[in-house]
């Protein structure tokens, strides 16, 4: 009974340094895995197009859906429809990245833009690629405010 509960205690402190370190790993990934979400962010805020360059793959995708219709837009499409300057009512917009989710080299990034007008909510799929996490689609929702 008592190499039974040496075993045991082996066991759980093997087992629980295994998940320490994975739980580690993931929070590293989860880390990595936000920069391209947060330069995404930035590219908003400022309307410097160099950053969705920078955030996404060039063979990345922007999908949403308008008059029940699928557009689709390169990244380097998606980039030039940023002019270079911030948006007039930039102090009334706010957008933060709600969650991340990791597995392996792949994972899930959504991240909400309340803006004055709308509110929009972007699914981005993320991958990793050569060591650098990047957005490699983009599927959104944008819900208009009504007007006060």
């Amino acid at each position: 009974m008592k190499k039974f509960a040496v075993l045991l205690v082996v066991l759980l402190a093997v087992c629980g340094a295994a998940w320490l370190t994975h739980s580690q790993a993931q929070s590293a990934d989860e880390a990595a895995a936000r920069v391209p979400l947060e330069k995404y962010l930035k590219a908003h805020a400022t309307g410097n197009g160099e950053f969705i360059k920078q955030a996404f793959h060039t063979d990345a995708k922007v999908f949403s859906v308008r008059d029940g219709k699928l557009l689709q837009l390169t990244a380097a499409e998606f980039a030039q429809r940023f002019n270079g300057k911030p948006a007039e009512d930039e102090a009334q917009r706010k957008r933060w990245v709600e969650s991340v989710k990791v597995t392996g080299n792949t994972g899930i990034g959504v991240i909400v833009l309340d803006y004055p007008t709308a509110k929009l909510t972007d699914y981005m799929t993320l991958i990793k690629v050569d060591g650098e996490w990047k957005i490699i689609n983009k599927a959104f929702y944008a819900e208009p405010k009504a007007k006060s």
